[in-house]
């Protein structure tokens, strides 16, 4: 078995890490602070190529499929989290969106905008009352002519405020439940009835906006819907495989800068005469943290490369995203005791990787549902 990355994977790992290292991390500190990820370096990413670093040749895209991503995904969080899930909102689950479920018109219609950047697209299923409980949505799509009217809201949007499609997923059929009788739709930001509400102020991930989409009386037309009508489910589902593997690339990401932050101090913070890496117990914090390291990292490609094979990979993208999800978070809580005090001051990085890591256990499924979803497969299949 060969777990080499190809020439190419390589050297995109390299541009990205030049662009993170330049571009990124002179400004996490402003971002965190300013609860913004600017625009400008946005576009950046996009002048890099990297938002179509997962779509297809044929639809103006890198072609380097999840692999390409994940590598993306993880060496743009080692600079900051809030920009890998700025950039994330668009490149995995929004463009992604089309890609699974769209049409081989709207592929060539969207895709190519999607992979350069000219447009981005966000990703909208939760509601107030339907987060874990997708079929509890409210939004509603109903038949008018040749078309469909809109109505209902979404909340905890990442990027909502700046794209330029947003993905919305609304009941069509009540009688049908979740799995069919709800169908996606492609909502263009400039639609009469659109409206995006204020961002969140959240604990972490601060640059990342997240904020409310509502719609009252949105006309869409017939082409602008995802799918076939009633399988919006299976379109969510299938995008949100891809998300969680993504994210489980982030936490990678931010794991690993976790640790390299933690040798640096533990190298040069001198206590009882000595460095306090020479101390065991520090050791063994380390050690610990390796051992995560290696099996977020074993689990993001091995999965990523099932993605890209074209193989199964529900179970194991749930996988993917319920470990790599707490096992940053013993990283980053080994990091902060390992910096002690140092580590609790907002001063230090390693505070502001606190606060980001805490919501990876939530967002793109809760790790509950990750639980139930491996369970399930496991009781299916018998192994």
């Amino acid at each position: 078995m060969d777990f080499t990355l190809s020439e190419e994977h390589e050297m995109l790992r390299q541009a990205v890490r030049e662009f993170t290292d330049g571009a990124v991390r002179p400004l996490a500190d402003q971002i965190d602070a300013q609860h913004a990820v600017p625009r400008e370096l946005v576009d950046q990413i996009s002048e890099l190529g990297l938002m179509g670093v997962a779509i297809p040749e044929a639809y103006g895209g890198a072609g380097m499929g999840e692999t390409g991503l994940c590598i993306a995904m993880e060496e743009i969080t080692r600079g900051d989290f809030s920009v890998a899930v700025t950039y994330g909102a668009h490149a995995s689950i929004g463009a992604m969106s089309v890609l699974v479920g769209g049409t081989e018109e709207q592929k060539q219609r969207f895709l190519p905008d999607f992979a350069s950047g000219a447009k981005l697209a966000c990703f909208g299923l939760t509601e107030a009352e339907a987060g874990s409980d997708a079929g509890a949505m409210k939004t509603t799509a109903v038949r008018d002519g040749d078309g469909w009217v809109l109505n209902g809201e979404k909340v905890w949007i990442t990027g909502g405020d700046i794209a330029d499609f947003a993905v919305i997923y609304a009941v069509t059929d009540r009688a049908k439940g979740a799995h069919g009788g709800v169908t996606a739709f492609l909502v263009p930001r400039d639609a009469r009835g659109y409206t995006i509400g204020k961002a969140e102020e959240k604990m972490g991930q601060r640059g990342s906006s997240t904020v409310t989409l509502a719609f009252e009386d949105v006309r869409l037309g017939d082409e602008l819907r995802l799918g076939e009508v009633g399988q919006g489910f299976r379109v969510a589902m299938a995008t949100l495989d891809r998300g969680r593997l993504a994210l489980g690339a982030n936490c990678l990401g931010c794991a690993r800068e976790a640790q390299a932050l933690s040798v640096d101090y533990a190298n040069q913070r001198q206590s009882f005469g000595r460095p306090i890496a020479s101390f065991q117990a520090i050791q063994w914090m380390l050690a610990d943290s390796a051992v995560d390291l290696y099996a977020m990292e074993s689990l993001v490609y091995r999965t990523a490369w099932l993605c890209d094979a074209h193989q199964p990979f529900s179970r194991e993208s749930a996988m993917t995203k319920l470990f790599c999800s707490e096992a940053l978070d013993r990283v980053v809580d080994r990091a902060v005791q390992i910096h002690g005090g140092m580590g609790y001051s907002a001063e230090y990085k390693i505070e502001r990787m606190y606060r980001d890591a805490r919501v990876t256990r939530i967002y793109e499924g809760t790790n509950e549902i990750q639980r139930l979803v491996i369970a399930r497969d496991v009781l299916k299949s018998g192994a």
